[in-house]
């Protein structure tokens, strides 16, 4: 279980890091100083769950099999994949040379406007209910709280 999850973890800052800044045609600047603050939390995030996984989780034989893992694993599939899908939504808005705000259509963006917050808190959730521990825990929450607020400013 440990890999599993460890895998997950993994697969995810895989994607957020070396695929999807490839992917992006144009983008914003960002301030030095938010950078810096997510850059710090990525890599204290990532020890506390690289250490909570390789050295502290232990799991009953059959967790894999478990519907707190199952079901934990399913959410942050469906997570990710929402996340993704709706990145490519927000990357496909506009056509080369446009300007100005857009409002998505399409998957997820038609039932939420931060659709692809909504992925991202919804993957996190999943994979703190998988692992049962209290960093995963603490993760899902610190998510929740930074992107339900950058959420609720998108949508305004």
């Amino acid at each position: 279980p440990n890999r599993v999850l460890l895998g997950c973890f993994l697969l995810h800052y895989a994607h957020r890091a070396l695929i999807f800044p490839l992917l992006i045609r144009e983008g914003k600047p960002t301030p030095l100083f938010t950078f810096v603050l997510a850059l710090l939390f990525c890599v204290f995030n990532g020890y506390l769950q690289g250490r909570s996984l390789t050295t502290y989780a232990t799991y009953p034989p059959g967790w894999l099999g478990d519907s707190r893992f199952i079901t934990g694993f399913l959410g942050w599939l469906i997570g990710m994949a929402i996340n993704i899908h709706s990145d490519h939504i927000l990357r496909n808005l506009r056509k080369p040379g446009e300007t100005g705000y857009k409002i998505p259509r399409g998957g997820m963006f038609e039932y939420v406007s931060g659709a692809n917050f909504f992925g991202e808190i919804l993957e996190w959730f999943g994979f703190a209910l998988a692992c049962c521990t209290i960093e995963s825990l603490a993760f899902a929450l610190c998510t929740l709280f930074i992107l339900s607020s950058r959420a609720r400013q998108h949508h305004k």
